[in-house]
């Protein structure tokens, strides 16, 4: 049997997991704190569900499950593969929140503002900072269609980064009824702009030629292409540049007014800016779009957008939604690397025991837990390697039952 952990996903060490747990908690209760509620969902989704969600590429990855027994025996029967499953793991949080608020709509508040931390699951093809399990941290605003809930949204994911220590980071924001205007205006038809994205949402990885080659390539005409690229290569290509193209758009006008006061609000912190190119690779996005970036690490650590249309898949309704989510994998990975330490934490004493004072020594570390984090440990034939241990695993001393002063290490 193996005993190392299924490639895409990780073991944790408990110094690892003490972090992991310190940096959820501090971006939930900063969440909390804004005013958002916490909710929970399964991680396994219907199939159906799963695969009506606009989710893009990430309907490639789904991990589908079997279905068991004698409708399996009868999937097989059928010779039909579409058959043999009939649920599958959640690839992100916004089809499970989309399905929950459908079923629980008429118990909770509007503007619904909602938080979901929780671990999603993708077949990637498994690489630093891409997992198959990992976790993201979400928040949503279900049930306004105000700029103001982006601005919100920004302010809130920004500030729950700041209380982590997580700073040197900008937000690039763009809207999806812009950039079909600007693919439209190169042109291409309204019905190519999908897959126009698509190739658009490769630029980083592929670059410019890389954007083009594959437009090309999928039959669409060069001269669209180039004119496109063309576009693509004004640096910086600004709102006026977007509206000089498209001319005035409600779409720029809110871009604007988000701007200008996430950027008020950032106090030169951290800057939103301006992205044409960026797409967010979910299909079901319908206005604005944003990605958090860091020099810190190649490619997007957070991101999100507006998907007004995906809860009216379960309603029949169109009921307007936004939401953005803290990419926690590469978060943590980039902290842990630069030696992350907990700011708040107690300092750790172990309380060394043996069987006749055990009673004694468990009182004098319930005493000692006002200022410590406390662990009894029998004590050893050899002091001296434990004292050299619990030195090596970040304790701060010992206290030895049969002896009143603490051993602090280091003195």
């Amino acid at each position: 049997m193996k005993i190392t952990p299924v490639k895409g996903t990780a073991d944790y060490l408990p110094s690892e997991v003490l972090i992991r747990d310190y940096l959820q908690n501090t971006i939930l209760e900063t969440y909390r704190s804004c005013g958002f509620e916490r909710i929970t969902t399964p991680i396994i989704e219907d199939i159906e569900n799963l695969d009506k969600s606009d989710g893009g590429e990430n309907l490639n990855l789904i991990f589908k499950i079997l279905k068991r027994g004698e409708k399996m025996d009868e999937a097989v029967a059928s010779g039909d593969p579409k058959e043999l499953c009939d649920m599958g793991l959640r690839y992100d949080l916004t089809l499970p929140l989309t399905r929950y608020y459908a079923n629980n709509r008429a118990k909770l508040p509007s503007p619904f503002k909602v938080i979901q931390i929780d671990k999603v699951y993708r077949a990637e093809r498994p690489q630093k900072g891409r997992m198959r399990e990992f976790v993201q941290c979400d928040i949503d605003i279900i049930g306004s269609n105000s700029y103001t809930a982006e601005v919100e949204l920004i302010t809130t994911t920004a500030k729950a980064l700041q209380a982590i220590g997580f700073d040197g980071f900008n937000i690039r924001i763009n809207d999806r009824q812009l950039l079909r205007a600007i693919i439209m205006s190169a042109g291409f038809a309204a019905e190519d702009c999908d897959s126009v994205c698509i190739s658009l949402d490769k630029l980083d990885k592929i670059a410019a030629e890389g954007v083009r080659a594959e437009l090309v390539d999928k039959g669409f005409a060069a001269d669209k292409a180039d004119r496109l690229m063309a576009a693509i290569a004004v640096s910086p290509f600004t709102l006026d540049d977007a509206q000089r193209i498209c001319g005035e758009l409600d779409c720029i006008a809110n871009l604007r007014r988000i701007m200008e006061l996430a950027n008020s609000l950032a106090g030169g912190k951290y800057a939103v800016e301006y992205d044409m190119t960026l797409v967010r690779g979910q299909g079901y996005y319908t206005g604005t779009v944003f990605e958090i970036s860091s020099p810190k690490f190649r490619g997007a650590i957070g991101g999100g957008g507006r998907y007004d249309n995906l809860i009216g898949k379960f309603l029949g309704e169109s009921i307007p939604a936004v939401g953005f989510s803290i990419g926690f994998e590469r978060i943590a990975g980039i902290l842990l690397e630069q030696n992350y330490q907990i700011p708040t934490r107690k300092q750790r004493l172990a309380v060394i025991y043996n069987d006749e004072n055990f009673p004694e020594a468990l009182r004098r570390a319930e005493t000692l837990r006002a200022q410590y984090d406390v662990t009894l440990v029998e004590a050893p034939k050899k002091l001296g390697k434990l004292f050299g241990k619990l030195e090596e695993a970040g304790y701060a001393g010992c206290a030895i039952m049969g002896q009143d002063e603490l051993k602090l290490f280091g003195n």
